[in-house]
């Protein structure tokens, strides 16, 4: 072992010379990226057009979850199962399911949009990158812009001390996101009261009558469970909560 501590610098000093020798016999190559030409700009080649859809799918979730209808969805679905005092029915999987699909069904204008003024050019190399992430933040401006406090959006400016914007297009993208993340919690946050209540009231009435039979030992929860499935399926609570959150964004 000492022998071999003995002799390790020697070692490295002799791999490192190898090395630099091997850099100056075969030089490492160079990487060019060829953007190529159209009549009004620079295209993008089939390489970069991968690597910008790559890029898109990995920022995917961040974009779902911060411009979208996805949160308000999520939280008030997340609201009715607690309300009907289930913890796993419907299990995660199935209300995260609903929430993408009906975040499909709202933001399908804004995608057809998108795809009509910025995918398509694109493909057919009439913009330029520049262009193209102008053109595709201004459908979800006005989306967003759309559901936004002006409160919360001037608190946001006022943070980042911007300048007020004349118009929807001046909008920093950087204040709008944070400022319509709160709009949305709070929206759904008024729904979500107003689906609980229903349900505290049938819990209320059956802790009553559980405590005037002197059934203290009794879980009320336990007892008001079916009442409030019962209640939920008189109503076509399905029905009503779901009409009520994709008419939020469409009507």
């Amino acid at each position: 072992m000492n022998r071999f501590l003995k002799w390790l610098p020697t070692i490295l000093l002799m791999l490192a010379g190898l090395s630099l020798c091997a850099q100056q016999a075969a030089p490492l190559p160079s990487v060019t990226v060829d953007f190529g030409k159209t009549p009004t700009g620079a295209g993008l080649s089939s390489s970069l057009q991968a690597l910008l859809l790559l890029t898109v799918l990995s920022l995917a979730p961040t974009i779902l979850m911060t411009a979208t209808s996805f949160t308000r969805i999520t939280v008030v679905l997340h609201f009715l199962r607690q309300g009907l005092g289930q913890q796993q029915t419907p299990s995660n999987q199935v209300l995260i399911s609903l929430a993408l699909v009906l975040t499909f069904f709202i933001m399908a204008p804004t995608a057809r949009e998108i795809n009509t003024t910025v995918i398509q050019p694109l493909q057919r190399n009439e913009l330029t990158t520049e262009q193209a992430l102008d053109r595709t933040a201004a459908p979800l401006k006005v989306f967003m812009l759309r559901y936004t406090r002006k409160k919360d959006l001037s608190l946001f400016l006022g943070i980042a001390k911007a300048p007020a914007p004349k118009t929807k297009a001046d909008v920093p993208l950087e204040c709008l996101l944070p400022a319509f993340l709160i709009s949305e919690l709070k929206t759904s946050f008024e729904i979500g009261f107003m689906i609980f209540l229903p349900f505290l009231i049938v819990d209320m009435v059956v802790a009553s009558i559980l405590l005037s039979m002197g059934m203290m030992m009794l879980p009320p929860v336990t007892i008001s469970l079916p009442f409030k499935v019962l209640l939920f399926v008189l109503v076509d609570g399905w029905y009503l909560i779901i009409g009520s959150l994709v008419r939020g964004y469409t009507g």
